[in-house]
This record gives structure tokens, sequence and C-alpha cells, in this order.
């Protein structure tokens, strides 16, 4: 009989305020909610509350693809133009490629529900075979942008030699080449 090991999930909120305990984070519960509606893969979350410090940001991603073996790490927070969103920036400082069709779609399926949108830096990019993708920070973009990209996550992990995911299809159908 073997054992499944759940696959291991990056969660990473990036707020200065919320890091602080000004005000509650909303982001990593988001992001656990709508990952336990979605994956039928037994999964477990490495969740990370921080604050808008690029140094910091970077070395979270890193131990999180590096040492924690994450094969997706979904950031929240931290993706606009303000001086002190900086997400974006340390992903592209740490990654090893940056895969600008997810940034697109994002913005793509942002734009549906604000004009807003065009002002987003979100990106995806890998760092060996990890998938770090950088989410808007409010639970409803998070979950609206999620949607509109998730069904070429689990193909693009395969192809990076990660572990496989599996989806609910009456949730979020994955897309994967017919053999």
């Amino acid at each position: 009989m073997s054992v499944l090991i759940p696959v291991r999930i990056g969660l990473v909120s990036v707020s200065d305020r919320a890091s602080q305990g000004i005000y509650e984070d909303r982001g990593l519960p988001a992001l656990q909610t709508w990952l336990d509606e979605v994956l039928v893969t037994p999964w477990q979350a490495l969740s990370r509350l921080i604050p808008d410090e690029q140094s910091l940001i970077e070395t979270t991603l890193i131990e999180l693809c590096d040492r924690e073996d994450c094969a997706l790490i979904l950031t929240t927070g931290g993706t606009g133009p303000a001086p002190r969103d900086v997400t974006p920036d340390a992903t592209r400082n740490i990654a090893h490629r940056v895969l600008d069709g997810f940034g697109e779609q994002m913005r793509a399926v942002s734009l549906k529900y604000v004009p807003t949108a065009i002002l987003s830096r979100q990106i995806g990019a890998t760092r060996g075979h990890t998938l770090i993708l950088n989410l808007p920070g409010q639970p409803r973009a998070i979950k609206q942008t999620l949607d509109g990209i998730f069904a070429a996550v689990p193909y693009c992990i395969d192809l990076i030699g990660g572990p496989r995911l599996e989806t609910r299809p009456d949730v979020i159908t994955a897309f994967r080449p017919k053999k």
C-alpha cells in the first residue's frame, strides 16, 4: 500500500498592514478556500504573511521553491504601480523563466471586471520545478483571476517536471493535450 504524499503549494500574502496586524489578512484564506474547492489532488499549504519588502519576498520565494519543494506558489498583493508594490519585481529577480502569457491572461480576465486592471503588473514565472503566479490582493479578484487561468496550471506544472495536479472537472477542467 503506497502513501500519497500531498503536493506542496506555497501561499504568500504580501501586505505591510496585514503583516503588522493592522487588519486581518484575507488573501491567504481566499487562496486556501479556492484551492480546496478546485483540487482533487491532496495538497498541503505552506502559508506566509509578509510585508512588502522586496528582499524578504525574494527570500520567501526561494525558500518555498528550493527548500520546501513547492510545485506551485500563489502570491497575493503587491502587484500594482505603487512604490511599495514589489511582488512582481521580486518574482522576476528569482525566476528562471517568466511566462508572459499568464500575466497577459490575468489582466485580460480582470479587465472584464475593472478598468484599473491595466495597472496590474501580475506575472507568472518558473523557478526549477515550481510555477509562481502573482495574483491580485482582493479575495473576489483572486477567485476571478484563478477561475480564468487555472485550466493551464496543471499542464504547466507537468511540463516543468512537477507533480500531477488534478482538478474537479465540474469546477475547472485542467487542459492537457490529447495523446
